[in-house]
């Protein structure tokens, strides 16, 4: 394997990402639910879909420093902030940011100040054009993503995590073409459909046509997408190397919990470090999107990175899968901001060159 590896390294781009995952170390990463609040009632969202917010957050700052002291002592380096909305408790959030390395996604109602959070990676939530977005997620009545590009405009802190429904493919160019002309980046993310809509919300018809329009996406925005194909294929049919997406072979489990004491055990990888807080602090659930839900709804791309990048043995098989998993893997460290973010934004467009251009090995699909 040392053998094999060494080959693949002696491409210069591959041993300069290489390199720079290495330099960055190894991520101990928690999920978090900062607040059980938030400011807008999304039409299929996890948070409220699957009850979480009656886990109601401390009052008290002596329990937020307690539990941090807890994290760090544990070995906890790297935190990602979700629900309800971390804007509506910036001290909160500050704490966290100068204990840990953050991400934190928000729906972009309320900016997060550039003072006293210089660095960190803000995922801004959209689901759709002008139209789409604001009937999901501002009820007919908000224009969530056009409050939200103003608050981000030219913020280089801010990519925009576009959740993209399957009947919705065809907004994806001018929903990018926003996002870009504003000065952000793009990661996508794939609706799950929590509430049954259906129709064009349905996820069981597939992502083929989103699929497509990231690969037009890619074509002509190599420098601002933060996805690659082969990541994009992962998520959306749900295989990796012969092995089906499921709460059987999600890599982000809370291994504590009782709902994950049969999984754990399976052989499959997973991040024995990795726990998933409510926003009590106190209890963990099953993983970070779910309590209970049928694991054949999520398209969460976070979960999909970690699926990925815990399978490097698998995708040593080739150089081409070597790739995938290295790319995969440098792209979560670029967006969140572990390595050089000069030389990520560089390396972007040669990135996508690479991975865009593989013809593809079955055993990935």
């Amino acid at each position: 394997m040392a053998a094999r590896l060494e080959r693949y390294l002696a491409d210069p781009l591959l041993a300069r990402l290489y390199d720079a995952v290495r330099a960055a170390g190894p991520i101990r990463s928690i999920a978090v639910d900062l607040t059980d609040t938030c400011n807008i009632r999304c039409d299929g969202c996890y948070f409220f879909a699957e009850g979480m917010d009656r886990a109601r957050a401390p009052g008290s700052d002596a329990v937020v420093d307690a539990f941090v002291a807890r994290e760090r002592e544990r070995g906890t380096n790297f935190v990602t902030i979700v629900g309800g909305e971390p804007s509506l408790a910036l001290d909160r959030l500050k704490t966290f940011y100068d204990a840990f390395r953050l991400s934190v996604a928000t729906n972009g109602l309320v900016r997060i100040p550039l003072d006293g959070f210089e660095e960190l990676p803000i995922g801004v939530s959209v689901w759709g054009d002008a139209a789409t977005d604001g009937k999901l997620r501002g009820g007919g009545r908000v224009d969530v993503f056009g409050r939200a590009l103003a608050n981000y405009r030219d913020d280089e802190r801010a990519f925009w995590y576009y959740t993209v429904a399957p009947g919705h493919a065809g907004e994806l160019e001018r929903v990018v073409a926003r996002c870009v002309d504003n000065g952000n980046r793009v990661l996508f993310n794939f609706y799950g459909d929590l509430e049954g809509r259906g129709g064009a919300l349905g996820f069981r018809q597939g992502f083929g046509a989103v699929r497509d329009a990231i690969e037009g996406a890619i074509d002509r925005w190599p420098e601002h997408v933060l996805m690659t194909s082969r990541l994009a294929e992962v998520v959306t049919t749900g295989t990796l190397f012969g092995d089906r997406w499921g709460h059987a072979s999600c890599a982000s489990v809370t291994p504590d919990h009782p709902a994950n004491a049969e999984r754990v055990k399976n052989g499959r990888p997973y991040d024995p470090h990795f726990r998933a807080y409510n926003a009590d602090l106190a209890t963990t659930r099953r993983c970070c999107t779910a309590i209970d839900r049928d694991c054949a709804s999520c398209f969460d791309t976070w979960q999909h990175f970690s699926w990925v990048m815990l399978n490097l043995r698998k995708h040593l098989a080739s150089a081409e899968d070597f790739t995938s998993w290295l790319t995969t893997t440098y792209l979560f460290y670029f967006i969140n901001r572990l390595v050089d973010r000069d030389e990520g934004a560089r390396l972007l467009p040669e990135i996508h060159r690479r991975t865009h251009t593989l013809t593809g090995d079955p055993t990935w699909t």
